[in-house]
């Protein structure tokens, strides 16, 4: 069996399995027509059907089944043979009818007994697929298809998940007393630490601001303007304070140097005065001598 049409059988039954409860091992209803077909084929009908079904399964045929083979004498004998390795079901008819209304009449108007049928009969296959939850196997060029849900299968699955997800108020009340109370949490007390008005302050160090990196490059026009300007000021600066300093007004060391000067003068045209007078007293006497 390919790959993917495993995966398809294996969500078909877990379809079946999870809505409608489908359990292992499937009790697997078979017709007549379809024991001759795995005889023509030659073909292990008990271990292709667990294969299709993706578990274990339980053959079952019916009385009325297994009669219309007998009816056909031994070139269905091989057929007979395969036919009496499963399990006889109890259809509970005095007189043998034909198979497709046996069948029909086991699984009833909703397949209470969840059996899965396998049957090459089209007529069959087309009334069984107005009944809900009804997987229908049949041979196809000696290869065993599971059909598959019908319609009737698909709306009374939709039915189902609606029942599940939405809930009635009182069923939900229901639900909700029936779930045990959530244990309370106790608190568990831990160490205590030390009181906190007693225990020293950490030193906080003060970590020195880092300046952001200026960029070298950037600026480097601004920086050369304001060096060349300043260059200028020094120079002017500097012109300027050789013309301040020729026509400045004399300091006050300057004015001290020409008052001593200026007293010292004075003091020998006072001496030269005072030389003066001597000799003027002193030469009257001696005329008269």
């Amino acid at each position: 069996m390919r790959q993917k049409r495993a995966k398809a059988y294996r969500k078909l039954m877990h379809l079946y399995s999870h809505f409608f409860g489908f359990r292992q091992p499937y009790q697997l209803l078979i017709d007549s027509e379809t024991c001759k077909m795995a005889v023509s084929s030659n073909m292990d009908l008990v271990k292709q059907l667990a294969n299709v079904l993706q578990g274990e399964v339980k053959p079952m045929i019916t009385q009325c089944c297994i009669h219309e083979l007998y009816l056909e004498g031994n070139p269905a004998q091989p057929a007979v043979d395969i036919a009496k390795m499963f399990e006889r079901r109890k259809c509970n008819h005095r007189e043998a009818i034909p198979g497709d209304d046996c069948l029909a009449d086991v699984i009833g108007d909703s397949n209470k007994h969840r059996y899965v049928i396998s049957t090459q009969s089209s007529t069959l296959r087309t009334k069984l697929r107005s009944i809900p939850a009804v997987p229908i196997i049949h041979i196809n060029r000696s290869v065993l298809v599971l059909e598959p849900p019908s319609d009737s299968t698909l709306r009374k699955k939709a039915l189902a998940e609606q029942k599940l997800l939405g809930a009635s108020t009182s069923d939900a009340a229901l639900i909700e007393a029936s779930q045990p109370e959530a244990p309370k949490k106790v608190k568990k007390k831990g160490p205590k630490g030390p009181n906190p008005l007693s225990v020293r302050k950490k030193k906080t160090t003060e970590h020195p601001q880092q300046q952001p990196k200026s960029n070298p490059d950037k600026g480097k026009g601004k920086v050369m303007s304001s060096q060349s300007t300043e260059k200028a000021n020094l120079g002017k600066r500097k012109r300027g304070d050789e013309h301040d300093d020729e026509g400045l007004s004399p300091t006050k060391e300057d004015d001290a140097t020409q008052s001593e000067s200026s007293a010292k003068k004075r003091r020998r045209r006072r001496k030269k005065l005072e030389a003066t007078k001597t000799t003027a007293e002193s030469s009257p006497s001696r005329n008269d001598d």
